[in-house]
């Protein structure tokens, strides 16, 4: 079942992604330079993508580009003759941090990639009935298990850092709209929320550890009882009431 919605989703969150990048593009134009990496338009030229670089704050420029012509103008615009805006047309103080944002979008998109790729093996194995033989296959599949995860983050990472250094995009600056908070009241905020949630996440980890270490049984697990002790039904099963 995972595989079946890997093959069909992923293909259309790439759809609804570019649907985005043009909607960032009209709303957000520096944000879409700094993923880009694109820091000025040659005269009469259409954008290139740059595949991969090394964006330069303090130089304006990305190091090591490696691009492709027009591509750039081809996927943000639809056409081979318009040109995408750079970061150069934006003061120094409004443009996001390229370098970050450069490299988050394209761990994302290219996880994406791998899920569609992913999906697509699944799809082209099971058609030749080797889809729970082939080990590359399953290693893969297995290795993929953190992908969307990481996708996400990485799409956060995109859009929090791409859409600095504003909090409302072209009104309020994100430096006029932080609390008054002192350092003090930060690290307790912080500390409980890192203990609180260690604690939960840990105590959950560790019980799916010995979910995992016990493996499948062949009886049926009663349907009452309880645990005979907190946490103890992984490994002690259940603890029948006598009846009356």
């Amino acid at each position: 079942m995972a595989l079946w919605m890997t093959l069909i989703v992923a293909p259309i969150q790439a759809m609804i992604g570019d649907m985005h990048g043009l909607n960032t593009l009209k709303h957000q134009p520096a944000k879409i330079a700094a993923i880009e990496g694109h820091w000025e338009n040659r005269p009469g030229e259409p954008t290139p993508l740059l595949l991969f670089g090394w964006p330069d704050m303090a130089q304006e420029r990305t190091r090591y580009g490696l691009e492709i012509p027009a591509l750039g103008s081809l996927i943000l615009t639809h056409s081979l003759d318009k040109q995408v805006p750079a970061l150069k047309e934006f003061a120094p103080q409004d443009r996001p941090n390229s370098t970050i944002v450069f490299w988050s979008f394209r761990l994302m998109a290219g996880l994406g990639m791998l899920m569609i790729l992913l999906g697509a093996l699944a799809l082209w194995l099971r058609y030749r009935q080797r889809l729970y033989q082939s080990k590359p296959f399953l290693r893969f599949a297995l290795w993929m298990g953190p992908s969307g995860l990481i996708a996400i983050l990485a799409g956060w990472v995109t859009t929090e850092v791409g859409r600095q250094p504003w909090v409302v995009y072209g009104v309020q600056r994100t430096a006029d709209a932080v609390s008054a908070h002192g350092d003090l009241h930060m690290t307790i905020s912080l500390l409980t929320f890192f203990i609180v949630y260690s604690s939960v996440f840990g105590v959950g980890y560790s019980y799916m550890l010995r979910l995992i270490r016990k493996g499948p049984q062949t009886f049926n697990p009663p349907l009452s009882g309880t645990p005979a002790r907190p946490l103890s039904a992984a490994t002690e099963g259940f603890q029948h009431k006598e009846s009356r």
